[in-house]
């Protein structure tokens, strides 16, 4: 028996949970420690019907076991049955975030009912989160449910008759079939069609059998993330296996793991739209959190540093962890403090703490008032300022269950923060948290936070690499630009020295500093500088980042300069695509701080609107302000014309690195030099970092090997041939699924490298190949009905651009000339012209020749044939031989219409099909099938009831036609148009 999903991955992870092996029907003891939990059982042995959620008899005893109160009146488990089968209906309603949330409170015994004595409200327990023996845990497959339709999700897993897991497994055995089809088929599929099945869910996961994968309700798919296995580094560098997807399986699924996510590790949060959104952890995030709860737990040690990469998911991570230390009992109601390192409260952690609805949150900017809240005993989770702690008194609070976690932890080394924190608190547990690596040199930092008894210094660590492989950032390149403005390489060392961190002071300090060097300032904010600048960065914004959807920062020297750029911008785009956010201050001029001032609130707007893709703002200019601590995914390139290193210069370049949609990367262009000496701009003892950004330049040296690897799949293929022919022999190259998919990545490598490099020269030597690639990757490409579609990712703006270079709009009015209808057929009648006549003879003829076994037809033939003979005879005029030609094009018509309606019962793709083979020769079937299916797949799109009787609906059906032969290089086939139309006209 061959490979297939349900064979090899279902079964799989049947037989890893529960220990059933469904080939051979025999049963095991799964490994301990991993699934001994669950049970497997079938969709039949389940007792609910097709349009049921919850297993009711199953839940019912779980009820009376785990509540005394229903335990002696077992009749009330109906009525909490009932609450939940509310829930479940509602999500109509609702939404499935909101339902989703509602019965999560149920799932974590937050909600009461008059059980008690005296209707006393008492709380209710769906599962039991300390003794977890006490929960029933049944694993089934092919799961039948019908709500809007009836679905069949791959595995559903019950925790009390409860579903909380759903997983779908895709085939191992396609290279193009990846974990993506399986969560595009949960998330856009199955959350749609059965939105009940999901009220409950805690997790979705999705597999291939290499790739594991989960996710949260409603979560897009570039925001589902892998499941890793904690001190498996080594295994995790490889591609997986059955077997390592196995472990991971079943460690997410562990119960343990599982009901820790429900209970500690699910937010809900309201966007700026007031939109709720489910968010659940990554792998780092959990453990990360873990970590710090556990070492609190065990009380030894006292400190620990924390270094994951800038924009994964940190700020997250600190809310998971305070969430759980105070959730926890044994803790006994712990104070937790949360310091950031900004001199405003206005932050991501604030918004991401306020967004989520954490209960006993609260915020001080004043070191008094953090004072009184720790003399007071405040038991609640605190965010402060760490600045604040430069006027702390020693031993503000001796307790041993307060809980500091500081943000940016790399900044304590300024002013010894550390050292006065420790006195303040000297029995708390202090924990650092930095999206950049500490220097060894940081010796205060490392005092601080970091524990002698953690390897290298750091209790978690999850770098660059893990994050671009995890797919939770974006790779970072940068593009030197103009280098006859760059600073030279002794006044940069200079000014590294003298600005040494500047972005870590504020807008006033950083123009004070620009004062001390009055020489460098005068250089960087010359006139004839900055409109060079400008005047490149407009072309640059043009053509490389405006056509894809993304948006720009510009860091300048100082203030003064911000105003600089934007006047100049203003010249090359309208005034509201820009704007400046600095601070100003007391001393400043009135005027100025009139114009340029921006407050809070007026910040906050510029984000929103950036962060806005139909917003008019395209531009944000900054010279200290929003390079820390700022999320726009949509900002994909950075023009940086300051002088800034290390953890200031990573922090601010990766506020381009966020996932967006169609983003690959994000971009520095540098105007100051900054990168001109890369190794020096980050200084960092982590080697890895020195790898995190690529000059575009090297990506250059890259692109001929890349042409070449995609042209070695077709080895032998004559491309100067043109056409379908050519497309067809290139297809023949690539003649089964392993190859077609060999192809598409090396292509999908190539495409990436020249979206990045457009429009540079260097792609006019490889255009005309790259032109040939492109089209026979469109021609290749699943159709989009069929599996394995979402690992042939859609094409850039620039290639989707080359590939139509040579579809002119004459050509495609010219299709529109020759559908033979009445009013085309009237208007040669009217308008007699020699090369129609002649077209209108050949579409005939060959018409004919398609219904050669037609008695009406042959009829018709006929009356032609003797029409051309007296034609050349001269036996008739020309005006009547037009006038004979459109009465015989007109009858064939009406008998091509009466025959249609004879053979309707015939499907549209049999329909289609027929008509493409009879084109062809018999060699080439699966292009046959590919053509049609892909027509098929368009038409059904754009269709609508009713369309062939608008004029509307026959012009996007016919658009749509045009586009599909396009790509076969059909569409200058008249006979084939027309025949495909009406033959779509007819069946659909």
């Amino acid at each position: 028996m061959g490979f297939n999903e349900l064979n090899s991955v279902e079964y799989h992870i049947i037989h890893k949970l529960s220990g059933v092996n469904l080939n051979n029907k025999t049963i095991e003891e799964p490994a301990e420690g991993y699934g001994s939990f669950w049970k497997y059982k079938s969709a039949n042995e389940l007792q609910r019907n097709v349009n049921e959620v919850l297993e009711e008899v199953e839940l019912k005893n779980a009820l009376i076991r785990l509540n005394p109160e229903i335990k002696q009146q077992p009749e009330l488990a109906d009525e909490v049955i009932y609450k939940l089968r509310a829930i479940l209906i509602s999500v109509n309603q609702v939404g499935l975030v909101r339902a989703n949330e509602e019965f999560f409170k149920w799932l974590t015994g937050d909600k009461t009912m008059p059980f008690g004595e005296n209707n006393r409200h008492v709380p209710v327990r769906l599962i039991d989160f300390d003794e977890l023996k006490n929960n029933s845990y049944v694993v089934t497959n092919q799961f039948r449910i019908h709500h809007r339709e009836t679905k069949i999700p791959d595995i559903v897993l019950y925790i009390n008759g409860i579903p909380v897991v759903v997983g779908e497994a895709k085939t191992p055995i396609r290279p193009s079939v990846s974990w993506l089809d399986g969560a595009h088929e949960v998330h856009d599929v199955y959350e749609n069609a059965v939105p009940q099945l999901f009220v409950p869910n805690i997790l979705s996961f999705a597999t291939e059998g290499k790739e594991l994968y989960y996710g949260a309700i409603r979560s897009p798919l570039q925001y589902w993330a892998p499941w890793r296995l904690e001190n498996d580094e080594d295994k995790l560098a490889k591609q997986l296996g059955l077997s390592e997807i196995g472990k991971e399986l079943s460690d997410l699924l562990n119960p343990y793991r599982l009901l820790d996510i429900l209970q500690n590790f699910t937010l809900f949060a309201s966007n700026k739209k007031k939109q709720r959104n489910k968010i659940i952890c990554r792998f780092q995030q959990y453990e990360g959190a873990n970590k710090i709860v556990e070492r609190v737990k065990e009380g030894k040690i006292k400190k620990g540093l924390i270094w994951h990469f800038q924009g994964s998911g940190k700020s997250l991570l600190m809310v998971f962890a305070a969430q759980k230390l105070r959730k926890s009992a044994e803790l006994k109601s712990p104070t937790v403090l949360v310091l950031v390192d900004r001199t405003d409260l206005d932050t991501q952690i604030t918004g991401t703490f306020n967004g989520a609805d954490i209960p006993n949150v609260e915020t001080t900017e004043s070191i008094t008032e953090l004072q009184t809240l720790l003399e007071r005993d405040t038991r609640k989770i605190i965010i402060s300022m760490i600045f604040k702690f430069r006027d702390a008194k020693p031993n503000m609070n001796t307790r041993d269950n307060i809980i500091v976690l500081v943000d940016e932890a790399h900044r304590t080394q300024e002013g010894d923060l550390g050292r006065q924190m420790r006195a303040a608190l000297p029995n708390a547990f202090l924990f650092g948290l930095t999206g950049t690596p500490v220097n060894k040199a940081d010796k205060n930092t490392f005092w601080a936070f970091g524990a002698s008894e953690d390897q290298g210094g750091y209790m978690s660590r999850y770098t660059f690499h893990d994050s671009i492989r995890d797919d939770a950032t974006l790779p970072l390149h940068f593009e030197p630009r103009l280098v006859d403005v760059h600073v030279d390489k002794e006044s940069i060392d200079k000014a590294f020295e003298e600005f040494k961190e500047s972005a870590a002071l504020s807008d006033e300090e950083a123009d004070a500093l620009n004062k001390k060097s009055a020489k460098m300032a005068a250089f960087l904010k010359s006139p004839e500088r900055v409109t060079k600048i400008v005047t490149d960065i407009a072309s640059h914004f043009k053509e490389k980042v405006t056509p894809h959807g993304f948006k720009a920062m510009i860091v300048t020297p100082d203030r003064y300069a911000c105003v600089q750029y934007k006047e100049e911008l203003d010249k090359l785009f309208p005034e509201e695509a820009s704007k400046v956010v600095i601070s100003t201050s007391a001393n400043d001029d009135f005027d100025f701080k009139q114009k340029w001032g921006v407050d809070k609130s007026k910040q906050e707007k510029i984000v929103d609107e950036f962060n806005d893709a139909t917003s008019e703002l395209k531009f944000i200019i900054v010279t200290a302000k929003l390079l820390t601590g700022f999320d726009a995914p949509i900002l994909q390139t950075m023009y940086l014309d300051k002088s800034i290193k290390d953890h200031t210069l990573l922090q601010a370049i990766c506020r381009t690195n966020r996932l967006y949609p169609h983003k690959s990367f994000g971009r520095i262009v540098d105007y100051f030099g900054v990168f001109d000496d890369a190794a020096k701009a980050l200084q960092f003892d982590e080697e890895s970092v020195n790898t995190i950004i690529t000059n575009l330049s090297e990506l250059r040296g890259k692109l001929p090997e890349a042409v070449k690897d995609a042209l070695s799949h077709f080895e032998g293929v004559d491309r100067s041939i043109d056409g379908f022919e050519g497309l067809e022999a290139a297809q023949n190259a690539i003649n089964s699924n392993e190859k077609k998919d060999a192809f598409a990545k090396d292509f999908k490598y190539l495409a990436r490298l020249w979206e990045s490099l457009s429009p540079d020269a260097i792609l006019d030597l490889y255009n005309e190949d790259y032109k040939w690639l492109s089209q026979v990757f469109e021609s290749v490409k699943p159709a989009s009905q069929n599996i394995g579609k979402l690992l042939w990712f859609s094409l850039g703006a620039q290639t989707t651009k080359l590939i139509h270079d040579n579809v002119h709009v004459g050509e495609v009015h010219q299709l529109d000339e020759f559908i033979l209808d009445a009013d085309v057929i009237e208007n040669i009648f009217n308008n007699p012209d020699p090369k129609n006549t002649k077209k209108l003879e050949k579409i005939l003829i060959k018409r004919f020749k398609k219904h050669s076994g037609d008695p009406k037809f042959i009829s018709l033939s006929e009356r032609l044939e003797a029409l051309r003979d007296k034609a050349e005879l001269g036996l008739i005029t020309s005006i009547e031989f037009v006038k004979e030609l459109c009465k015989i094009a007109r009858e064939t018509v009406q008998a091509e219409k009466e025959l249609e309606q004879e053979i309707q019962e015939k499907t549209p793709k049999a329909a289609l099909t027929d008509l493409f083979l009879e084109l062809k020769n018999d060699e080439t079937p699966a292009v046959v099938e590919r053509i049609v299916t892909d027509i098929d797949a368009i038409v059904r799109v754009v269709r609508f009831p009713g369309w062939q009787n608008t004029n509307s609906g026959e012009r996007e059906v016919q658009k749509s036609l045009r586009k599909a032969l396009l790509k076969y290089k059909l569409h200058k086939d008249q006979i084939l148009f027309d025949r495909a139309y009406s033959y779509i006209k007819e069946y659909y």
